[in-house]
């Protein structure tokens, strides 16, 4: 049996070796379309995993906070009457989680959440001189909060460590109020309360509303500027998988009662982006693949017709069926696993210049580019089961040829 199989394969080589260009100009098609492959999937997944980074490292996964306030109506329309009164929402003010120890050790207890941080969030207004403007006054645990939100790298000026009477500010608000470190702010909030407040630090979230409105302080500062001593409006949370978020959030809904906002939720128009992007990669890397395919069977099928003597003589000489389609099925795969072979080097090379062409105005590359190896030995496999599968119908073709007409021609 061994020694027939290596009958097959000598056929198989003698057959792409006396078609050199037909055999090397479908080699260098499987391996076009490999590198093609190889570069998209790889670029792909590169510019999910930054956004989603970038997404991710300036939010909680998940949010905790009290249920927003509803109004019930005293009376109901009965059969044929028709209630006239109008129901309106009453103005959501800012309230404080019940009981929000107990929820946060509740929530520490979970083997899916990584890391727990109470936060207090209102509103309030930043005034330099004659200039004010509104800003989103956010009290965190300095310790806890960095690793919800990794605020550390995102300074470009000063500290992430703060005290009770120190601030951290955006880029765009420090540039809109002429503002630099240590200089002084004034913050004053709804209720009248105000503080004095010294900046010790610059971030840069990468977002403009980001870095114009949100402010950082103690926890402690932020509870007695909202006149909520104590209390906390949020819990933020950061949870094992990302991508179970909204499951997660929905489970602890049940479990406290509390309105639970995952980030999949707040940011569905992002995720429906990222499937249509992956839907219209995954299409074309679909599509390269058919036509590799398409191209692989087509120079088989020439193969066959011009080889039909050929083919005769081994069916005359007690070849069967069978080894005549293996001659042609190893010929489909020794071209696709040769392809993408070729094809992964040339992958490898794009994304090599991509690397080192594509930079950011300061000279940073604009996000990286993981060479997985997983990635070229899926193409090596895919591209070879390709070409295993292309090679089926002429394999067919050519075990079904008569004897007799092949070599009478």
């Amino acid at each position: 049996m061994n020694s027939l199989l290596f009958f097959e394969w000598i056929a198989a080589i003698r057959f792409l070796r006396e078609g050199r260009m037909q055999t090397l100009f479908i080699i260098s098609g499987v391996a076009i379309g490999v590198g093609v492959i190889v570069f998209m999937s790889a670029l792909l997944s590169g510019l999910q995993a930054n956004l989603f980074y970038r997404l991710l490292s300036s939010q909680p996964h998940i949010v905790l906070e009290r249920p927003k306030q509803v109004v019930t109506p005293l009376h109901k329309a009965g059969p044929g009457q028709q209630l006239l009164a109008a129901i309106q929402t009453p103005q959501q003010r800012v309230s404080s989680v019940d009981q929000w120890q107990k929820v946060r050790d509740q929530m520490r207890l979970r083997k899916d959440i990584l890391a727990v941080s109470p936060t207090v969030t209102g509103p309030a207004f930043a005034v330099k001189g004659s200039s004010n403007q509104a800003i989103s006054l956010t009290g965190i645990d300095i310790d806890q909060y960095i690793k919800i939100v990794p605020l550390h790298e995102k300074m470009v000026a000063g500290t992430y460590r703060v005290t009770n009477n120190d601030i951290i500010i955006g880029t765009q608000l420090a540039e809109d109020m002429g503002m630099q470190l240590y200089d002084k702010l004034r913050v004053t909030t709804a209720g009248g309360a105000n503080r004095t407040l010294t900046i010790v630090g610059i971030f840069d979230f990468g977002n403009r509303s980001a870095n114009q409105r949100t402010t950082f302080v103690l926890l402690s500062t932020a509870q007695n500027l909202l006149n909520l001593a104590g209390a906390v409006t949020s819990i933020d949370i950061t949870v094992a998988d990302p991508y179970a978020a909204e499951t997660i959030a929905q489970s602890i809904a049940s479990e406290t009662g509390l309105n639970a906002l995952s980030w999949i939720a707040s940011n569905s128009q992002f995720f429906q982006g990222m499937n249509a992007q992956s839907m219209s990669s995954m299409l074309i890397r679909l599509f390269v693949g058919l036509s590799v395919a398409a191209g692989i069977a087509s120079v088989l099928v020439v193969s066959v017709v011009q080889r039909q003597k050929d083919i005769g003589i081994l069916r005359a000489m007690g070849g069967s069926r069978g080894q005549v389609m293996r001659v042609f099925l190893i010929q489909g795969a020794v071209v696709g696993l040769l392809g993408s072979l070729l094809g992964s080097f040339f992958g490898f090379l794009l994304l090599t210049a991509w690397r080192f062409g594509a930079r950011n105005p300061d000279g940073t590359s604009m996000f990286e580019i993981v060479l997985d190896p997983k990635l070229f030995l899926f193409a090596a496999l895919i591209a070879t089961f390709t070409g295993l599968v292309a090679a089926v119908t002429p394999a067919i073709r050519a075990a079904r040829l008569d004897p007799v007409v092949a070599i009478r021609g």
